[in-house]
């Protein structure tokens, strides 16, 4: 019974995993950042921006239509990349889950 009740804990986190099968609104591939997350960078996520597939995404924001990508090779004065900010509809997906995975978007 007690292999029941471990494997009943398990089973809801095992829904809420697949339920998390859409990346989060808000991400970031900068360490420093409060919306960085390497286990969901570690999968892979894909993003479409204004219907095109990127790969120069540094941070994304899908209710507020953002992203921040690098402006060329400019640093600022402390040695990291110089973003901007771009608006517009994103979407992303995470590219582990094969051809057809679910997309977060706004809605």
């Amino acid at each position: 019974m007690t292999e029941d009740t471990n494997s009943t804990p398990e089973s809801p986190e095992t829904p809420a995993s697949g339920g998390s099968d859409v990346p989060p609104d808000h991400l970031a591939i900068d360490p420093r950042s409060e919306y960085f997350d390497a286990e969901i960078l570690r999968r892979g996520v894909g993003i479409r921006f204004k219907g095109s597939v990127r790969t120069n995404i540094e941070e994304y924001n899908i209710p507020e239509g953002w992203v921040r990508v690098q402006a060329g090779k400019t640093m600022d004065r402390k040695g990291r990349p110089l973003t901007i900010k771009l608006t517009g509809p994103v979407e992303a997906w995470f590219e582990d889950l094969g051809d057809n995975p679910p997309v977060n978007k706004a809605g």
